[in-house]
């Protein structure tokens, strides 16, 4: 599948089938957020991937109890082990690290016949109590994971004219 065409069928499910997501498939997306680049190479991400029913359910209260947190059947908390790397622009490495690994992992679960949704909506402090993550690393993410059981929306996004300019800056 070309890339472009895994990007326009991305979207992020929100309802998920009973089918549990097979071990293969998953190590597959593991590997994919495993070489995504990071600043300096800190490859400062670490992926708990949580699949117990009673966890999930507990994450989904940590998420603000957005229920398909427990529908799906595998739950990825994204984190980082370092989060005092700035870089020289003076942002903060390990969001944009973290990131770009999810973003290989969403993309590559469209190729493996799989969906995903991004979770900012959760209590970092209460995500750590459940999954027993010490104080210095950061919660950045969770993604839930499955066989979707809804179908993609159609998405509205603007045209390249209203966000791309060249040269210099030329929006309004």
């Amino acid at each position: 599948m070309a890339l472009l065409k895994q990007i326009q069928q991305r979207y992020s499910a929100r309802s998920y089938q009973r089918r549990p997501v097979e071990k293969e498939k998953l190590e597959i997306i593991l590997q994919a957020a495993r070489l995504a680049p990071s600043a300096n190479n800190k490859q400062e991400w670490r992926f708990l991937v949580v699949q117990d029913a009673d966890t999930r359910k507990k994450l989904c209260i940590a998420a603000n109890k957005q229920a398909f947190v427990a529908e799906a059947p595998v739950i990825i908390v994204c984190c980082s082990a370092i989060s005092d790397n700035v870089m020289r622009c003076g942002h903060m490495a390990y969001p944009i690290d973290v990131a770009i690994a999810m973003e290989h992992m969403a993309l590559q679960a469209v190729e493996e016949g799989l969906g995903t949704c991004w979770i900012g909506s959760f209590y970092e402090d209460q995500v750590k109590a459940v999954l027993g993550i010490p104080p210095p690393v950061r919660v950045v993410e969770l993604m839930a994971m499955g066989y979707p059981a809804d179908a993609p929306r159609d998405k509205s996004r603007l045209p390249l004219e209203q966000i791309v300019c060249h040269e210099r800056w030329k929006f309004v």
